[in-house]
Formats: C-alpha cells, sequence, structure tokens
C-alpha cells in the first residue's frame, strides 16, 4: 500500500480541503487549534483562492480555506521550504482574508475574525522548542489583547516533532504524526485506526484511489518539490566553491529553468537571458510568481515589470 503525501500541495487539498474532507478537517483544527476541544461543530470548506482587490494586485493561492460554525475564517497553507519574506506571505494572506470580507456598502462590525494555519517542514522559530506557537496582537508592554483582536497566526513546525509511533499520546500528536509521516508508510499504525477521521484520512491518502489526471498533478508537484530542494543542495555547494551569492543565483536559475520548462515548454534563448540578469532577490520572486503563470506572455509581462532597467 502506498498513501500520497500531505506535505505536497495537492495531497493536503485532497486530504483536508476536499468535499469529502468535512469531518476529518473539524478533527483536525479541534487538535491544532483548540488543544482536541469539541470547539468546531460544523464547517463549510470554501474556494481557497484570494482574488486582487484591484486590478493588477497580487492573487492568493491557499491551500485549504474553511468557515467555521461560529463565523470564524480559517486559512491553512502547507509549506516544505523556506523561501524569501515567507513570514510576511503569511501575515498578507491572513490581512488578505480578513479584508475580503466586505464589499462596498458594509460595515466593519460585520467583520469576522480570521486564523491563518501554517504548517511548515522547516523550522520556522530557531531557539524556540514548541511544535505549535500561537500569535494574536498584544500590548508592547503590558501584554494585554487588543480589543478586537481578531486576527490569528497558528505555526505547526514539523520538525520539531519527534515523537515516534509507540510514544503518541494524543490526538494533536496522531495527526502532526500523520502529515509528517504518511508519505513514507506502506500500512496505516494500528494506533491510529482508533481514530475514524485519521482512518478516513488515510483512505483518501490511499495512491490506488487516485485517478489518471490526479496522479499526474501530484507526480508534477513532488517533482517541483525535488527541484526546489535540489536547487538549495546545487546553490550550497556551488557558494562553498565559487562563492555563497553566486552559487545561490546559478542554483536558482537552474530550478527556474527546469520548472519553466515544465510549464510552458521550451524557452526562448532571449528570454532566458534576460532570467539570468535578475538577482537573487528577483529570483526568487520570479519562482513564487511562475506558479500563477498560464503562459509564455504571463512570463514576459513578469520580466518586464521585474527587470534591471539600463
Amino acid at each position: 500500500m502506498r498513501f500520497i503525501n500531505p506535505k505536497i500541495d495537492f495531497a493536503f487539498k485532497k486530504i483536508f480541503g476536499s468535499s469529502q474532507s468535512t469531518e476529518i478537517l473539524i478533527s483536525f483544527l479541534n487538535a491544532i487549534l483548540y488543544e482536541e476541544e469539541s470547539i468546531i461543530k460544523s464547517l463549510e470548506i470554501l474556494d481557497p483562492y484570494l482574488g486582487p482587490q484591484v486590478a493588477g494586485a497580487k492573487n492568493s493561492y491557499l491551500d485549504v480555506k474553511a468557515l467555521l460554525n461560529d463565523g470564524t475564517f480559517v486559512i491553512i497553507e502547507m509549506q516544505v521550504l523556506k523561501v524569501q519574506a515567507f513570514g510576511k506571505r503569511v501575515l498578507y494572506n491572513a490581512a488578505k482574508t480578513y479584508a475580503l470580507q466586505l464589499t462596498r456598502g458594509e460595515l466593519y462590525k460585520q467583520l469576522r475574525p480570521v486564523i491563518a494555519l501554517t504548517i511548515t517542514d522547516f523550522e520556522m522559530f530557531r531557539g524556540e522548542q514548541d511544535v505549535i506557537s500561537h500569535f494574536v496582537f498584544k500590548e508592547r508592554n503590558r501584554l494585554s489583547d487588543y480589543l478586537q483582536n481578531d486576527i490569528e497566526l497558528v505555526f505547526v513546525e514539523l520538525p520539531k516533532f519527534k515523537k515516534e509511533l509507540d510514544r503518541l499520546e494524543t490526538l494533536t500528536d496522531k495527526w502532526i504524526y500523520f502529515i509528517k509521516t504518511t508519505g513514507t508508510l506502506d500500512e496505516v499504525p494500528q494506533t491510529m485506526v482508533t481514530v475514524p477521521e485519521i482512518q478516513k484520512a488515510f483512505e483518501i491518502a490511499n495512491q490506488v484511489s487516485l485517478t489518471q489526471e490526479e496522479f499526474n498533478i501530484l507526480q508534477q508537484q513532488e517533482f517541483f518539490a525535488q527541484d526546489q530542494e535540489g536547487s538549495v543542495a546545487v546553490g550550497r555547494e556551488e557558494g562553498r566553491e565559487e562563492g555563497r551569492q553566486e552559487g545561490r543565483q546559478e542554483g536558482q536559475v537552474g530550478l527556474i529553468r527546469r520548472l519553466l520548462s515544465r510549464r510552458l515548454g521550451q524557452i526562448n534563448p532571449d528570454i532566458e537571458s534576460r532570467i539570468r540578469q535578475l538577482p537573487i532577490d528577483k529570483l526568487e520572486n520570479l519562482a513564487e510568481a511562475m506558479l500563477d503563470f498560464s503562459n509564455a506572455e504571463d512570463l514576459t509581462a513578469w520580466l518586464e515589470a521585474n527587470s534591471p532597467k539600463d
């Protein structure tokens, strides 16, 4: 038996954000957000796309978005690699979800709270041991809560979770273990079967349940993740031999070339030359922006707006 890896975007969305995932998501969120109390009784899984408020503004793509029975919005993102300004991206998506609730003529009192749950396969907060971290607005000196503490940021850092299967004690432990290890398992652990929602999550994660189209999407995203990891390794190695900055840049260019070829086909040599001239911060921005590209014209437009001016 083989399972899809929940750390891959497509797999995470299929397990936690599909039409059959409601009970799974309720169990998972109660465990992670509310210390296993049954606070969430019901929820509605929503379209995770956050469109721009004005023409030219940035699009946002979340992994899962849900509206809880108390009116709270929860947005979830699974992130494998730490990219530049990732913390700002988390805050941006939370603020955007909050702001997009209102249309012209609606009142601020109609705004509902937003919880941004981010699961990382890297350490966000070095030097801290907690696997789960909660952030809210506090007064700087007294640490008292802001009157309308409507935006909460919650992080789950998978590398900090060290428990093995025989040491799983709580529902929270089991859900974190599920996300961290399912892609490496070949059978459902007996200690996990006792939770019906986790058992159902394993059934959805069973690779034999995928259609050919779903399998192709999953494989493409796995290749993407592998290329990202490879670029980091290449950058580090070349950085030792040729200088850190130059190595990082060459590794990033190689990654972008491979990903663009898979997404858009053969890249024009002139376009490739323009990409090579980008500084490292622009290359990292391009690696993120290309997820929104649907054709070569999108790439050309991005380069026009971001290439160094003579």
